[in-house]
């Protein structure tokens, strides 16, 4: 039987954390009445990831384990969404918490308005930092200088496979990208009051290393968002981001200016 809800867990290494996940979730759903299906997907795990997910899930019939030869993060994500049933997606990193109540509201929102793409919550940090996860209102055009949106939001499969999926080119900000495949035909999100994760920062955490792939990151998105970035920002997205606008209108004023120049030579 089909799902409502896929939630699909990535997991590399993540034996000291994933327990706590996967409890975060059974808490979570208990009280719905949603039909939830949960995907962990072992990214060739070192440690005992794998068994323990195995053991974990021998207890819970709605959880099933897949498993693959490391391949990051993106690769991990698509390959569980093709297995998986739900209507609706909801990634979750193996070292974070799933919070209570979100899943049911999302899912009214993206029943009722087909015009919401992403459902995300007032996220919090725990761990080494601890408070709310303060992110900008969304926006297209603020989209297209930094990203607006968790990877921990609830959105349409067929949204998924409207664009490919994540891309696996990408060993960082894949889900920037994917959220700049989804929105750039237009949609809006809606930010609930309550937190769809509670997001585990520790020194080793994916998104601190994600930082140090900036220009590499911002070179692959030029190449695959070039029409979307020249519609916002009047030209490619540039390593200062801030001011990609400016430094395009500048750019391209001085061209005309150079063109002018040149005509009445």
């Amino acid at each position: 039987m089909a799902a409502d809800v896929s939630i699909i867990v990535p997991a590399y290494n993540m034996e000291r954390f994933l327990v706590e996940t996967l409890d975060s979730i059974e808490a979570a759903i208990k009280p719905t009445s949603l039909a939830v299906e949960v995907i962990v997907m072992d990214d060739g795990s070192t440690d005992g990831s794998l068994a323990l997910a195995r053991n974990y899930a021998a207890h819970h019939a709605n959880i099933r384990v897949l498993t693959q030869p490391n391949a990051g993060p993106s690769v991990a994500r698509n390959r569980a969404i093709n297995e998986a049933t739900g209507r609706y997606i909801f990634p979750l990193d193996a070292d974070d918490l799933l919070g209570a109540g979100f899943l049911e509201h999302a899912v009214q929102i993206l029943d009722t308005d087909p015009e919401v793409k992403a459902v995300c919550g007032e996220d919090l940090f725990f761990g080494e930092k601890q408070g709310p996860w303060r992110l900008p209102r969304f926006s297209r055009t603020l989209l297209a200088r930094r990203n607006l949106i968790c990877v921990s939001a609830l959105y349409r499969r067929t949204d998924w496979e409207r664009v490919g999926g994540y891309c696996e080119e990408l060993v960082g900000y894949e889900d920037w990208d994917f959220w700049l495949s989804i929105f750039k035909g237009g949609g809006r999100v809606v930010r609930l009051s309550c937190p769809a994760i509670h997001y585990r920062i520790r020194s080793g955490s994916k998104r601190i290393a994600d930082r140090k792939r900036k220009r590499e990151t911002i070179d692959l998105l030029n190449r695959r968002h070039a029409e979307f970035f020249e519609q916002v920002l009047c030209g490619p997205l540039h390593y200062q981001r801030t001011w990609s606008k400016p430094l395009n209108l500048l750019t391209k004023w001085g061209r005309k200016l150079g063109l002018v120049r040149k005509q009445h030579e």
